[in-house]
């Protein structure tokens, strides 16, 4: 085919290679020479330019010709906006050598030689007694958790197992059951209260991540926090449920 000039000062192109599966749209000056041509699909192709050779294709995907003038510029070449330059890798690699990411050695640093460094996150929150390096930050909130379950753990103590409750969680209905257990748990910390409901309200059978702390039917169990709970005279009520 017959080398033209074009005076188009960039032109937008696809890259594809014998290396990958993938295609990537990329816009070049068509001032480019060869040599520097390839210098920049280094990058994007991962074989070393001395190693490549350059086919150019149509928009319609039709071979036009070889790019293989080092010093020619690349806008010498019948070159236009969709057309496709391939890079076949003559270096000894192999289809997708560069996509499988399991054999890239990963950089891996031990806790001690981490600690060591005076450039990382962990040594900055150190030098500036930032988050759980606040000594009195962390104290403070501390002091405030412990509060916390000291407050808790005395309302709970005011509920006692067998006693008939309502449940007064912010943004739902009122729900009535039997309190079934007091106390703390594996699942979250603090103080919580198992609560049997008169209707299947609930969210478990009284078990949670296979413990069990009550015995109930499926979806009539809950734990809720002993702020929500309220003991008294609380007979059952008809929900309606059952109706069809």
């Amino acid at each position: 085919m017959e080398v033209t000039g074009l005076s188009a000062p960039t032109v937008t192109v696809f890259i594809s290679s014998s290396l990958n599966s993938f295609r990537s749209q990329k816009r070049y000056s068509r001032s480019l020479t060869i040599a520097e041509f390839k210098g920049k699909l280094q990058l994007i192709v991962g074989c070393p330019a001395s190693c490549m050779e350059l086919e150019l294709y149509g928009p319609d995907d039709k071979f036009y010709s070889k790019l293989d003038q080092e010093d020619a510029l690349l806008g010498s070449y019948p070159v236009d906006d969709g057309c496709r330059i391939h890079v076949i890798d003559h270096s000894g690699a192999h289809l997708g050598e560069y996509e499988d990411m399991s054999k890239v050695e990963k950089y891996k640093i031990s806790q001690e030689a981490y600690d060591q460094r005076q450039d990382s996150v962990r040594s900055f929150l150190k030098r500036n007694k930032l988050g759980r390096y606040n000594e009195e930050e962390r104290a403070q909130q501390e002091a405030e958790s412990a509060q916390r379950l000291s407050e808790e753990e005395a309302q709970a103590r005011a509920i006692a197992v067998g006693s008939r409750c309502e449940v007064r969680a912010p943004g739902q209905p009122p729900r009535r059951g039997t309190v079934m257990y007091v106390g703390l748990t594996d699942f979250k910390p603090g103080y919580w209260i198992g609560v049997r409901y008169d209707e299947p309200l609930g969210k478990n059978d009284g078990s949670v991540n296979g413990k069990r702390y009550f015995e109930c039917q499926a979806k009539y169990g809950a734990f809720i926090k002993p702020s929500v709970v309220t003991v008294g005279d609380f007979p059952e009520e008809d929900y309606g449920l059952d109706e069809m």
